[in-house]
């Protein structure tokens, strides 16, 4: 789903009058929108607890320890979670600037079979 919001982003194009420009009007807003936007970065890395649960029921000894593969796979999880949100945000800001959605499958509005779609993988994911 990620990868149809960022691709389906592209086809539309950079749209007129696109506006980069800050929006916050004070201090403490830009402060609370930089906190908004940390805890959209700790939802997207949600699952954290679930590694716990897994890695509680997997065999460990000193000489090998249940963290060192854990770890690797908290790694890969990791990256794969970046490869998957970060181009839908750098595209989507580059497409629609700051007037985008905190959804953007909201703001691409059209074709609504791909936006369902997409909200179908949604669902599924979830």
């Amino acid at each position: 789903y990620s990868t149809i919001a960022w691709v389906a982003s592209l086809q539309k194009g950079v749209q007129p009058g696109v506006d980069y420009s800050y929006n916050a009007h004070s201090t403490i807003d830009g402060a609370f929108n930089f906190m908004v936007a940390m805890g959209e970065v700790a939802f997207s890395y949600a699952g954290h607890n679930v590694v716990l649960e897994i890695q509680a029921t997997i065999p460990s000894t000193p000489e090998n320890p249940s963290k060192k593969a854990m770890w690797k796979g908290v790694i890969v999880a990791y990256i794969g979670v970046a490869l998957c949100y970060l181009p839908v945000a750098f595209v989507g800001y580059y497409v629609f600037g700051n007037t985008v959605d905190d959804n953007i499958l909201i703001t691409l509005e059209r074709p609504p079979w791909l936006i369902a779609a997409a909200n179908i993988f949604v669902v599924v994911h979830v």
